[in-house]
C-alpha cells in the first residue's frame, strides 16, 4: 500500500473505532438507567449492569478501548450515585468513572495476555477473565468507602461498603455468564467485528 493508501486506512479504522466506543459508552449508560429504574433496591442505590459494553469494548477491542468505555458508562452512575443519591457526593463524578476504566482495562489487558481469540472455548475462558478484571476496580471500590469518602467528606466507611461489594459481585458474577453466551453467539460476534476487525488485525 501507498502512504496515502495507509493513511486513508487508518483515518477508517479511528472512526470505526470512535464510533464503536461512543456506542458502548452510550449502551452503557442506557443499561444504568434502564436496570436503576426497574431494579431499585433502596434508596440511591441500584442494580447496575452498565458494565456490560465496558467488557464487549475491552475484549474485542483492546485495553485503551475498554478504559475509555469504562470511562464513558461511568458518566450516569457518577451522577446517581453522586450528586442525586442521598448518600452521594462529588467525588462519585469522578470515582465511578475512574473505578469502571479500571475494569475495561484490565479486561483488555487479560484478553491480550492470555490470547484468547486464538484458544479454543472462548465463551468458558470469558467468566473467569471477566471475574479476575474487576479485582482492580473491587480493591479501588474498597479505597473509596474506607480511605476517600471519609477523609474527603467525612462519610462512607465499611457498613456502606459490605452492602456495596457483595452487589457488585452478583452483578459481576451475571454479567460473565452473559457476555460467555454472547461470545458463543456467531452472529453477535460478527456484528461487533464489523466495528474492531480491522482495527485488532492492525494492533496485532
Amino acid at each position: 500500500m501507498t502512504p496515502l493508501e495507509i493513511k486513508k486506512v487508518n483515518k477508517r479504522l479511528n472512526a470505526k473505532t470512535l464510533a464503536f466506543i461512543a456506542l458502548m459508552g452510550a449502551l452503557g449508560n442506557i443499561l444504568f438507567m434502564i436496570s436503576s429504574y426497574i431494579a431499585p433496591i433502596i434508596p440511591g442505590d441500584a442494580l447496575d449492569l452498565s458494565h456490560i459494553p465496558t467488557f464487549i469494548a475491552a475484549i474485542y477491542g483492546g485495553p485503551l478501548t475498554g478504559f475509555i468505555t469504562g470511562l464513558l458508562v461511568g458518566i450516569l452512575p457518577g451522577i446517581q450515585f453522586g450528586p442525586l443519591s442521598p448518600h452521594g457526593s462529588w467525588v462519585a463524578l469522578w470515582a465511578l468513572p475512574l473505578g469502571k476504566s479500571l475494569t475495561g482495562l484490565t479486561m483488555g489487558l487479560l484478553c491480550r495476555v492470555v490470547r484468547v481469540d486464538e484458544r479454543g472455548y472462548k465463551s468458558i475462558l470469558t467468566v473467569p477473565l471477566i471475574l479476575l478484571s474487576y479485582i482492580p476496580e473491587c480493591i479501588f471500590t474498597i479505597v473509596y468507602f474506607v480511605v476517600l469518602l471519609p477523609c474527603l467528606i467525612g462519610s462512607g466507611g465499611m457498613i456502606i461498603l459490605m452492602s456495596v461489594l457483595p452487589k457488585a459481585w452478583v452483578e459481576i458474577i451475571f454479567m460473565s455468564f452473559f457476555i460467555a453466551a454472547l461470545r458463543g453467539n456467531n452472529g453477535f460476534n460478527s456484528f461487533i467485528q464489523n466495528f474492531v476487525a480491522t482495527y485488532k488485525s492492525k494492533s496485532s
